[in-house]
């Protein structure tokens, strides 16, 4: 195992990222959360964008950057290329990251092929992005280092489910141990995040919940409004 995975093990990621349109969709904005979780507690912070990856790379101190490069907003859209993934890792990210799923990839290589090109030229380690066993599963036969289920709910080929889908979670632990199988996608609370150690995930990636105050807030609004109208 890479030692920038090992060093993972058993410790919270959070993803710092902004939707396009919203205030805080700013690589220094970014660059300021990636400092103070870092600060928290975060083993490693998850950026997107070329302009992010370098300003949260140059903020941060002592943990590693899984870069990502959203492009577009259906189908395969997150570090969709391999031209992608190389500008991803010049940009600077310790640790790459990519759709991991096996729809067909707007470039024309399969996911395997895209990450036997990214070894021709780096050492850096690889995420893979998956939403279903099928595809975590040839992703790890594709010889990445990190098995995602950041995916699992978005692409119809696993029931959304409301919180993590620890069941999804639970069954790649169990068909690849010995691997890095990290959960991510809807880890909105602190019980979430132990039930994927629970179930035995590697590490447990956090975004909306700690870095994402548009969302939180209306979580806490529609709370405060519906125990309103139960008064």
């Amino acid at each position: 195992m890479h030692p920038i995975v090992k060093a993972l093990e058993g410790s919270l990621i959070v993803s710092c990222q902004a939707y396009p349109g919203e205030p805080m969709r700013d690589p220094r904005t970014m660059a300021q959360i990636a400092a103070a979780v870092e600060q928290g507690g975060a083993s490693a912070v998850r950026a997107q964008g070329l302009d992010d990856i370098r300003q949260v790379k140059a903020a941060v101190n002592n943990v590693p950057v899984i870069g990502i490069w959203k492009d577009g907003n259906e189908g395969v859209f997150i570090t969709p290329t391999l031209k992608h993934c190389e500008a991803v890792l010049d940009a600077g990210a310790d640790i790459l990251a990519l759709d991991g799923t096996l729809r067909e990839r707007p470039d024309g290589l399969t996911f395997a092929e895209t990450v036997a090109r990214i070894r021709e030229r780096s050492k850096a380690p690889i995420m893979a992005d998956c939403d279903s066993e099928e595809s975590a599963l040839a992703a790890a036969e594709a010889g990445v280092d990190i098995i995602g289920t950041t995916l699992a709910g978005y692409t119809g080929a696993r029931e959304k489910t409301d919180g993590p889908d620890l069941e999804l979670l639970a069954s790649l632990v169990e068909k690849l141990p010995g691997r890095a199988v990290v959960a991510e996608g809807r880890v909105h609370s602190q019980a979430h995040a132990a039930a994927c150690r629970e179930a035995g995930a590697f590490a447990v990636v956090v975004g909306t919940a700690i870095t994402h105050p548009t969302s939180i807030t209306t979580w806490f609004d529609a709370a405060v409004r519906g125990a309103g109208e139960r008064a």
